[in-house]
C-alpha cells in the first residue's frame, strides 16, 4: 500500500474495493490479533457491527483473522459504536472491533478499534498494526487458533449502562420524544431505554433491512424527524446516525439543535449546577457561537483537530469531561470513555427535566453564527492535502479572509472519511460568508 492504511477513525470505503475487501479485512484482524496478543498476551476481542448487509462479510472475515492469530473472538450482533466500547471494557476484553461506515450509505463500510479500557486504540498500537498490513500473514498452529463466542444479552447490557447514565431517581415520565433511530444500531436499544426510563416514545426507521441504513433518514436527514415532532405534538426529537455514535436533536417547534447547541445545553446546565468540571473541548469546525456563550458564562474553551479521538486527547489532556463536534459527537467523559449518541441525549434530557425548561429555551442562550460547508469531491487520483497547498487555492482562501474583513473565518479541510476537501466560511453576514464559501470551493474544483 502506497498510503496509510488508517484514516481520522479507522479504515471505511465502497464494499469490494481495496482496503474493504474479505482478504483485506482477514489481513487486518490478523495484524490487530497479532499486536494484541505481543502486548496483552492471548485474550478475547468483541466484534460489533451495524446494521449494513456487508457487515456479515466483514465480521466472518474479522473473526478469521482474529482466530489465525490466535485470539478468541466474541461476536455481539448489531450494537451501537459506543456499545462496543462499554462492553469492551466491562468484559475484560483485549480489544474491540466496530464494523461500520457510520453516517455513510449501505454501499460503504468501515473498521474502527478500541483498546481494553474503551477507548479508540493509541496512535502507537495502529501504527503497528499497520506495519503488519506490509507482512504477510502467519497462521498460528491449529492447537492454538482461537475459538469465536456469541454474547447473547449484548443489546440488554448497554441499555442498563445508558439508563444508569442519568441520576437515580430521576424519571422521563411526561415527555414526549420523538426517535430517529437510521435504520441502524440503535433500533433496539434507544427505544427501550428511553421507553424503560417513562417517556413517552414515537419511532421511526427502526426497520433495518441491510441497506436502508442512513437512507434519507437519521442525523443527516432530520425531515422526518422534525415532521413527526410536530405531528405528535412531541417535547423533542432525537435522531442518530448509523453507529449512533453521534446525535442531533429537534426542539418542541421542529427547529434543528446540532452538536455546538447540545454542547451548550450540556454546559450550561452543569455549570449551574456546580458539576461542570473544567471547560469544554471543541474542533477547529465548531461555531464562533459557542465559543462566545460559553466565554460568556467563564467556561473556558478551546479547539481541538477535527475528530473525536482529538477532542477525547484534549479533555483527558486537561483533565476535562464535556467536548465534541458540531456533527453531533459528544463525550461525557464523566459518563462514559467515548462520544455516545444515546448517552448524550439522556444528559440533554436530563438537563430539561432538572431545569424545568424545554429544550428551545436552554439552547437559546446560544446565537450560531451563519455558517457554510461546501464538500469538493475527489477524483481517485487527487490527494487532497496537495491540493490545498496549491497557490490558487490559498489565493482564493486569502481573498475571502480579506472580504470577511476580521469578522469571520475560511477553514479549508481534507476529510478523512470521505474523498473530499471540506470547505467552511464562517462569519456575521449570510450573504458574505455564502459568496465567500463558494469562491472558496469553485477555486478548490478547479484545481481537479
Amino acid at each position: 500500500m502506497s498510503k496509510p492504511f488508517f484514516g481520522t477513525d479507522g479504515i471505511r470505503g465502497p464494499v469490494g474495493v481495496d482496503p474493504i475487501t474479505p482478504i483485506r479485512i482477514v489481513h487486518l484482524g490478523w495484524a490487530l490479533g497479532t499486536v494484541i496478543k505481543k502486548h496483552f498476551g492471548k485474550s478475547n476481542v468483541l466484534v460489533g457491527k451495524d446494521t449494513r448487509v456487508s457487515g456479515y462479510l466483514l465480521e466472518s472475515s474479522m473473526e478469521a483473522g482474529l482466530s489465525s492469530a490466535g485470539m478468541d473472538v466474541t461476536m455481539l450482533g448489531p450494537l451501537p459504536t459506543p456499545a462496543i466500547a462499554y462492553l469492551t471494557q466491562t468484559a475484560r476484553a483485549g480489544a474491540g472491533v466496530v464494523i461500520s461506515a457510520s453516517h455513510n450509505s449501505y454501499t460503504d463500510n468501515g473498521i474502527k478499534f478500541f483498546s481494553a479500557k474503551g477507548n479508540k486504540i493509541s496512535d502507537e498500537i495502529q501504527a503497528e498494526i499497520e506495519a503488519l498490513m506490509q507482512q504477510p500473514m502467519q497462521v498460528v498452529p491449529s492447537e492454538d487458533l482461537g475459538k469465536a463466542y456469541r454474547m447473547d444479552d449484548a443489546v440488554g447490557r448497554y441499555v442498563e449502562f445508558c439508563k444508569g447514565t442519568i441520576p437515580r431517581r430521576m424519571d422521563f415520565k411526561g415527555l414526549k420524544v420523538a426517535l430517529d433511530c437510521a435504520n441502524g444500531a440503535a433500533y433496539q436499544s434507544a427505544p427501550a431505554a428511553l421507553h424503560e426510563l417513562g417517556a413517552e416514545v414515537h419511532v421511526i426507521n427502526n426497520q433495518p433491512n441491510g441497506f436502508n441504513i442512513n437512507e434519507g433518514c437519521g442525523s443527516t436527514h432530520l425531515e422526518g424527524l422534525q415532521k413527526l415532532v410536530l405531528e405528535q405534538g412531541c417535547d423533542v426529537g432525537i435522531a442518530f446516525d448509523g453507529d449512533a455514535d453521534r446525535v442531533i436533536m429537534v426542539d418542541r417547534h421542529g427547529k434543528v439543535v446540532d452538536g455546538d447547541q447540545l454542547l451548550f445545553v450540556i454546559a450550561d446546565s452543569q455549570k449551574k449546577q456546580g458539576r461542570l468540571k473544567g471547560g469544554v473541548v471543541g474542533t477547529l469546525m465548531s461555531n464562533f457561537g459557542l465559543e462566545t456563550a460559553l466565554k460568556e458564562r467563564d467556561i473556558p474553551f478551546v479547539r481541538a483537530k477535527v475528530g473525536d479521538r482529538y477532542v477525547l486527547q484534549e479533555l483527558q489532556a486537561r483533565d476535562w469531561t464535556l467536548g465534541g463536534e458540531s456533527s453531533g459527537h459528544i463525550i461525557c467523559l464523566d459518563k462514559t470513555t467515548t462520544g455516545d449518541g444515546l448517552v448524550s441525549a439522556l444528559q440533554v434530557l436530563t438537563q430539561m427535566q432538572f431545569m424545568e425548561r424545554p429544550l428551545d429555551e436552554l439552547a437559546a442562550g446560544m446565537s450560531m453564527l451563519p455558517q457554510l460547508m461546501i464538500n469538493v469531491r475527489l477524483p481517485d487520483t487527487a490527494v487532497a492535502s496537495d491540493i490545498c497547498q496549491l497557490d490558487a487555492v490559498a489565493k482564493a482562501v486569502h481573498q475571502a479572509e480579506t472580504t470577511l474583513a476580521g469578522s469571520g473565518r475560511v477553514l479549508l479541510r481534507p476529510s478523512g472519511t470521505e474523498p473530499v476537501i471540506r470547505v467552511m466560511v464562517e462569519g456575521s453576514d449570510n450573504e458574505l460568508v455564502q459568496s465567500c464559501c463558494e469562491a472558496v470551493a469553485k477555486a478548490v474544483t478547479a484545481q481537479l
